[in-house]
């Protein structure tokens, strides 16, 4: 049975139907670490704007936790905000997800929960390699 509050219309992203594997896997690592899109500063200007200086303030905390000038509360509460923003940002700008599993080429439109998903388990991945990276190397305080 079909479950009518779930998408199920399939899109492609640009960078999805290239034939050269590399070319593709270097447009899967940008699509998930770059989430703006042309597309995206033409509908919602205002947002994708403010995105952008969040997104470089939280690239800021990043270089002060790796210099041992940020405490890793303070590190944790910034990437999360930034998580929480990218929802926004990614809905108006790639509001796509893969459909399948993550070697396939089969995306899907994503919903407002598709996205907290997508997000919030991709930015713990990323966050949780810097951060361990980081106080491994002690340069994160306590």
């Amino acid at each position: 049975m079909v479950n009518p509050t779930m998408p199920t219309d399939p899109i492609e992203p640009p960078y999805a139907a290239t034939s050269s594997a590399m070319h593709w896997v270097a447009a899967e690592v940008w699509d998930h670490l770059w989430p703006w899109s042309h597309h995206g500063f033409q509908r919602q200007r205002a947002v994708q704007a403010a995105s952008m200086a969040l997104g470089l303030a939280a690239s800021v905390v990043w270089v002060l936790a790796a210099m041992g000038q940020m405490e890793a509360g303070a590190l944790i509460g910034w990437w999360f905000g930034w998580s929480a923003f990218e929802v926004v940002v990614r809905l108006g700008s790639k509001p796509y997800v893969k459909d399948g599993p993550w070697w396939g080429r089969r995306y899907r439109v994503a919903n407002t929960m598709d996205m907290i998903c997508y997000v919030g388990f991709k930015n713990l991945l990323i966050g949780a390699t810097l951060f361990i990276g980081l106080k491994s190397l002690g340069l994160l305080t306590p």
